[in-house]
């Protein structure tokens, strides 16, 4: 039994989590050159994963009143937010510094990676928690230890996506752009898919 539930959750993060690449990736083009990235990135998605967890377990024993399932949605204004933040800077020509800066990258905060990460991770509480209502609790905790195990290969597979040369070049060259239009994209998605807002 316990096989089974850690061989369907690593099928349930895999299928809810791939997304996380390509937001990963740009973290890591961001951050590139900058001591400690990896540790901040890895921190962060540890954090937003644990809050998406704990959500999913709130929700599954009953403590729904905690996060109502019509506030998912309204996490979408995080990367939005952000986005739009990371366009301002863009556009305002904060990211043009001298070519030593651009060499070294841009601080990736913990607290900016684990937002992004909730914010994404608010359709995987509607998934996770019918899933965690269907089994017993000792499938529900191994569930919560594989995904955990899995955030690390998760980070470390983004890693190796953004330092392949070819993806690293365009990551580097469109990293400024691509980062708030992924950003702006995934709040836009998060609050219409969620109906936030009546849309």
């Amino acid at each position: 039994m316990i096989l089974t539930s850690v061989v369907q959750a690593m099928g349930l993060f895999a299928a809810t989590n791939i997304d996380d690449i390509i937001v990963l990736s740009l973290f890591f083009a961001r951050g590139a050159g900058q001591r400690g990235t990896t540790a901040r990135i890895l921190a962060g998605q540890y954090l937003g994963f644990a809050g998406i967890l704990g959500a999913a377990v709130l929700v599954t024993i009953g403590a729904g009143a905690f996060l109502p399932s019509a506030a998912i949605p309204y996490f979408g204004l995080i990367p939005l937010g952000l986005g739009l933040w990371a366009a301002w800077q863009a556009w305002r020509g904060d990211d043009d510094d001298d070519d030593e800066a651009k060499v070294a990258g841009k601080k990736v905060g913990v607290w900016t990676v684990a937002g992004v990460t909730l914010a994404n991770g608010g359709d995987n509480i509607g998934v996770y928690t019918p899933v965690f209502l269907s089994v017993e609790p000792l499938a529900v905790v191994a569930y919560c230890i594989v995904f955990l195990a899995l955030v690390a290969a998760l980070v470390a597979l983004a890693q190796f996506v953004a330092t392949r040369p070819p993806i690293a070049e365009v990551l580097e060259r469109w990293e400024h752009i691509l980062f708030p239009i992924v950003l702006i994209g995934l709040g836009i998605v998060i609050l219409v898919s969620g109906g936030a807002f009546g849309l």
